[in-house]
């Protein structure tokens, strides 16, 4: 494997355990936000997105050059001379295989690159809403407790007009 599709595969081995961990189920989505508000990530944040569209064209680029190289060698064209060299054929296919993989690998790098942004950004999205819905709840509660309090005096009021008319009534 070469140097490029060896940083690729290990880009890969990295996604993936980063989507591990982000999807663990016993780290809710306020710690996550608690870590996304480290001040370390507010001074990478202007570099993130140029970091975020690079790795997406350089994955793209590889993308494309794995998918020529599979074009390339899965065509009747390489076979024709297989005759002359008996050991062409096993070449050809081992090309082929190593083609195949380079675009599985390039592929599904790029394809968690984008689920990984997107999994960070609903955990985030996530835990906003959650703190909304907190403060939600409170305000509930208060307005609740308010409404109590307003039947409470009311039907006290109540008690008491009618004590006064029952009053002037005797």
């Amino acid at each position: 494997m070469t140097l490029q599709w060896t940083v690729v595969a290990f880009f890969l081995y990295a996604e993936i355990t980063v989507n591990l961990i982000l999807c663990l189920p016993f780290i809710s989505a306020h710690r996550w936000r608690l870590i996304f508000s480290w001040r370390i990530w507010s001074w990478i944040s202007p570099y993130w997105n140029k970091c975020f569209f690079t790795m997406i064209m350089v994955l793209v680029v590889l993308f494309l050059d794995a998918l020529r190289e599979v074009q390339k060698y899965s065509g009747p064209e390489p076979m024709q001379d297989a005759k002359v060299n008996p050991n062409l054929y096993d070449h050809v296919h081992m090309k082929l295989f190593r083609a195949q993989r380079n675009l599985y690998i390039s592929g599904f790098s790029l394809f968690l690159w984008l689920i990984m942004r997107r999994v960070a950004t609903l955990l985030n999205q996530f835990a906003v809403t959650l703190e909304d819905s907190a403060g939600l709840h409170a305000q509930i509660d208060e307005a609740v407790k308010a409404a109590e309090q307003h039947r409470e005096e009311k039907l006290t009021l109540k008690q008491v007009r009618n004590g006064v008319h029952f009053f002037f009534i005797k």
